[in-house]
């Protein structure tokens, strides 16, 4: 990839369509001065299946669609870019600063295998996926090498771009097995005072026992080192891609504006939207409270997807639950869960929303008193099959899990 494929002009949008194994192109991006614009392919429009990448956003249409107002990019295109681990590897792969790369440079300079049905092309007749298949270990290798500051072979630093292109801060590597499209969540260096990697597998573990609908998880070990497995649900049998929008997206935010953003206009827009309207508000409810009994402070606009079929959203299984460092009892949600702006980590103001989320009183308190039944019971459980040690287990009960400020007045 050359300098100026760092900053090109334009990039071209491919997809999968609903069921199919491989991509056509969608239409194109152009940067014109610091604007976006972003245009369907005529044969796209003329394709009998073809969807919006996201109504009203882009809706389908010949003309050229710019941002929404405070949108670097379309919310449905800016979802398929890196975050921050993929634009550091990329940087440093690259040996450049951010400062030399541009928004549609991150989309050519990233892997193929993203998150969702989208990819990004230079071209808008040949699709060339970039996408460099290597072992779990040889990844998870490559990655602890970036970290140390470590030089990297070609063929190991090709592979690790191509293998970062899902979202998030932490470091991450995805990977095949057999059929199966996986995303190993690995340990990072700043993980002085716990393994955030356990402690994210006990959470995930009893995320389900507590009646959430979440990612299909797996503990294992690389290179020493143990890893979190999360089988991505984006992904069908046969190459199959499903199209999913972040709560970002979903509220027609930035992230420069993500703050703004809290879970009573994700759920006005679920239920708007929604395929099945009526049930979203309990699903959301039982969200936040987890979120506050395990220390998820990081529930932020986009660690929530659904979905999107053309027409409807559908709330995608549950994601990085992961407890977050706390050193004392006072902590916050990364979004509001009340329209008053409250985002105190505690079951009983939480309580006081539950109309919001059309549950009455007795119904609220029956998810919180779940939650916490499935942690309490679950727990020992849940951390011999993290293997947690002994430390962290004393670390982590009490504090982050089930912390004595979310149970005060409950």
């Amino acid at each position: 990839m050359t300098a100026s494929d760092l900053r090109p002009d334009n990039v071209y949008v491919w997809t999968w369509l609903r069921g199919e194994t491989g991509p056509v192109v969608v239409g194109e991006v152009q940067q014109r001065g610091g604007r976006f614009v972003f245009s369907y392919a005529d044969s796209y429009l003329r394709c009998s299946d073809a969807i919006s990448l996201y109504e009203p956003e882009v809706s389908l249409q010949h003309s050229g669609i710019e941002r929404l107002e405070g949108l670097a990019l379309p919310g449905a295109l800016r979802d398929g870019s890196p975050d921050f681990w993929g634009r550091h590897v990329i940087e440093t792969t690259r040996g450049v600063d951010y400062s030399a790369i541009s928004e549609l440079g991150y989309l050519l300079a990233s892997g193929s295998n993203r998150f969702g049905a989208l990819d990004f092309q230079a071209s808008k007749t040949e699709y060339i996926p970039r996408r460099t298949a290597a072992p779990l270990d040889e990844l998870t290798h490559a990655a602890s090498l970036l970290q140390q500051k470590r030089p990297l072979s070609d063929s190991l630093g090709t592979a690790l771009v191509h293998g970062t292109t899902i979202g998030g801060a932490r470091p991450k590597v995805l990977f095949d097995r057999g059929d199966e499209h996986w995303i190993a969540k690995l340990p990072s260096p700043s993980d002085a005072s716990f393994s955030v990697v356990g402690a994210e597998t006990v959470a995930m573990r009893l995320a389900r026992a507590a009646g959430l609908d979440v990612a299909d998880t797996e503990i294992a070990v690389s290179n020493g080192q143990e890893v979190l497995l999360v089988r991505r649900f984006d992904r069908g049998p046969g190459g199959v891609r499903h199209h999913t929008v972040s709560g970002l997206t979903i509220a027609g935010e930035d992230e420069m504006y993500a703050r703004y953003v809290t879970y009573p206009m994700l759920l006005d827009m679920l239920r708007q939207r929604g395929a099945d309207p009526a049930a979203v508000g309990q699903e959301l409810f039982r969200r936040i409270a987890y979120s506050i009994a395990i220390s998820n402070s990081d529930d932020h606009a986009r660690n929530h997807t659904a979905f999107w079929d053309g027409r409807h959203l559908t709330l995608t299984p549950a994601y990085d639950l992961t407890p977050g460092p706390r050193s004392g009892e006072t902590a916050t949600q990364a979004m509001a869960y009340n329209r008053e702006g409250t985002k105190i980590s505690n079951f009983a103001v939480l309580l006081t929303s539950a109309h919001i989320y059309d549950l009455t009183q007795r119904q609220g308190r029956h998810i919180i008193e779940k939650v916490i039944a499935a942690i309490s019971d679950g727990w020992e459980d849940a951390a011999d099959a993290a293997r947690l040690s002994v430390d962290d287990c004393s670390l982590l009960w009490g504090h982050q899990f089930l912390n004595p400020a979310a149970l005060y007045d409950f």
